[in-house]
């Protein structure tokens, strides 16, 4: 594997996850985002995640300063002109996604692969959007990234074999296990999960029981480690119903449909962990 040095696009909860894990295998990596703020925070909660692993005994005081030392800062996309490769952690916004690997494609050396952390958005379209589309690829990590093992690894239909190799080799290389998946709505992981989840949230709004309820059901009956609205807490509801949206519209079926309430909480703001409140209240 060639890769040696990383750039990754967004500080937030995924992004400072993917350089937190690409670090801690020695790659050289440059996290990206808008504004100084964002990739201050970044570097704060890695610090923090690593200081958690260091309590944990997983890895020593040591381990965590070499990480960090791996690890720079930039508040500029041009500054990612090197690197063997670019892993995307945006919003979840199509439009968003488009811009950005317009302006990699444009940034980004001439055999620099482009990857995206999308989690249901058409890799395909992505790819068009670039010059090298048989350079774009699909990495999808799962939250939070040090902990879950999983890399879905997303072909576009224009994926050339030796990039989806070097990917498959780069997950495995920072201690991931890569899965490959074809490009369709949600891909394996989402298509499985987003649908529990909105299921979930129709059985709350229906009254079928309480939130609790619901999840200890799912937890005690069928041996799952969180609850699917924990777990949607966790994800963001915003994620959760911007994913069941694109799955509606991707395969037009109703059973994709958001449930009214999903929708309600949102346009409360109630968005789950990150916000203070979701299905459950954090800020008490």
């Amino acid at each position: 594997m060639n890769i040696k040095t990383v750039g990754v696009v967004g500080a937030g909860t995924m992004g400072n996850g993917i350089v937190q894990v690409c670090a801690s295998a020695g790659l050289e990596v440059i996290m990206q985002d808008i504004g100084d703020e964002q990739v201050t925070l970044g570097l704060k909660t890695i610090s923090g995640s690593l200081d958690r692993l260091i309590k944990k005994e997983k890895i020593s005081e040591a381990d965590k300063q070499a990480a960090l030392a791996n690890i720079s800062t930039t508040t500029s996309i041009e500054d990612l002109a090197e690197v063997d490769i670019v892993i995307e952690a945006a919003t979840e916004n199509e439009t968003l996604k488009l811009q950005i690997f317009e302006q990699l494609d444009k940034t980004c050396k001439a055999d620099a692969i482009l990857a995206s952390n999308t989690s249901s958005i058409s890799l395909t379209r992505i790819a068009g959007a670039t010059k090298r589309a048989e350079q774009v690829v699909g990495m999808h990590f799962m939250n939070p990234v040090p902990m879950m093992a999983l890399v879905e690894v997303i072909r576009a239909l224009q994926t050339s074999d030796s990039t989806y190799q070097v990917v498959h080799e780069l997950s495995e290389a920072i201690g991931k296990v890569p899965v490959e998946a074809k490009d369709s709505p949600g891909f394996v992981g989402n298509r499985i999960l987003i649908p529990m989840i909105n299921e979930a949230v129709f059985a709350l709004h229906e009254g079928l029981a309480d939130a609790a309820g619901i999840d200890t059901i799912m937890k005690l009956g069928m041996a799952h480690p969180m609850g699917p609205l924990e777990l949607a807490d966790l994800v963001g509801l915003d994620t959760c119903l911007s994913v069941t949206k694109i799955l509606h519209e991707g395969f037009g079926d109703s059973k994709y449909r958001p449930c009214p309430l999903l929708q309600q909480m949102v346009d409360a703001g109630f968005l789950g962990r990150k916000s203070g409140r979701g299905f459950y209240r954090y800020d008490e």
